[in-house]
């Protein structure tokens, strides 16, 4: 992984649970920086520090109070930076997954080039002394469009529409990556030796007993919360892990677990030949099942 780059991945358990999920960042030949949900510091920080393997020099250390992050997401952030900042924020001199300190207004920041959206955007890790001057220069725009403060719920739907999972809602200590269809952040095409590995590839050998699918209710004046009932041709086969309004979409945009009673594989096959009701509080609302992202950035939905 060289300097400069961020990539997502998750912390898993011997069993190939998530302990956690973060972006990895690599600021210098032995110094990375991750980065978690704000509520699962302390828990990160003492899981990390508890498995560092003996012989090895680790020093783990928590900079969270030191730092403000502001999230400047959206299809004209690439403008509102470039024009408080010197740094080349195109795509062919700032990638995706591209992490560099740049000027912005007032100060040298870490901004960060990821989404939890779903648009372009960056994250921008802030200085907290620097904080409310960086933060002044982002919403002091001239002419045109300019930023507009967002909360989590917001960001909650817009992950829901883009089938991002969440720490503690889909991603828990007895989920692996093969049933939560992350496979891709791990790095089973290389030696690489991680804590879980075994257990992840057993897992992807057996083939997956449930799995995380993106469902949308047809019913836009339905809304589901979490933890509603999931009926497969008319009999429960699963659950709702998170749910928010899709505004891209029209409707109520969820994550949920759909399962086999035979207790098989499930694979893309069974899941294409069912037809797919939520239970959101009596009610009975078809929805439709997607196993990629049910909105993607040209607009297009897809099954």
């Amino acid at each position: 992984m060289p300097h400069g780059r961020v990539v997502y991945t998750g912390l898993l358990n011997q069993l190939g649970g998530y302990e956690a999920d973060v972006t990895v960042t690599r600021l210098g030949p032995a110094e990375f920086l991750l980065v978690t949900s704000s509520g699962s510091v302390v828990r990160d920080l003492d899981w990390i520090t508890r498995h560092a393997r003996r012989g090895q020099q680790v020093t783990v250390t928590d900079v969270t109070s030191s730092y403000a992050v502001f999230g400047v997401m959206g299809p004209l952030s690439r403008r509102l930076l470039s024009s408080l900042s010197r740094a080349d924020l195109s795509d062919a001199a700032f990638g995706f997954g591209t992490s560099r300190l740049i000027d912005l207004g007032p100060a040298t920041v870490r901004a960060t080039r990821i989404s939890y959206v779903g648009e372009l955007g960056w994250e921008l890790y802030v200085p907290a002394e620097f904080a409310a001057g960086v933060f002044e220069s982002l919403f002091a725009v001239g002419a045109g469009p300019g930023p507009v403060n967002a909360g989590y719920y917001a960001i909650n739907s817009l992950r829901l529409e883009k089938a991002y999972r969440a720490w503690g809602a889909e991603l828990t200590p007895d989920t692996n990556p093969v049933e939560a269809g992350l496979l891709s952040a791990c790095k089973l095409t290389t030696p690489a030796v991680f804590l879980g590995r075994e257990a992840v590839e057993k897992a992807r050998a057996e083939g997956p007993r449930r799995r995380l699918v993106s469902l949308v209710l047809d019913d836009p004046d339905v809304m589901a919360w979490g933890g509603e009932l999931v009926l497969r041709d008319g009999l429960a086969a699963g659950q709702v892990t998170s749910a928010a309004w899709g505004a891209t979409l029209g409707s109520c945009a969820c994550l949920a677990w759909v399962w086999r009673r035979d207790d098989d594989i499930v694979t893309r096959d069974y899941l294409a030949a069912g037809r797919y009701e939520v239970n959101v509080g009596g009610t009975i609302v078809p929805a439709t099942l997607h196993t990629r992202p049910p909105y993607d950035p040209s607009g297009s939905r897809v099954r």
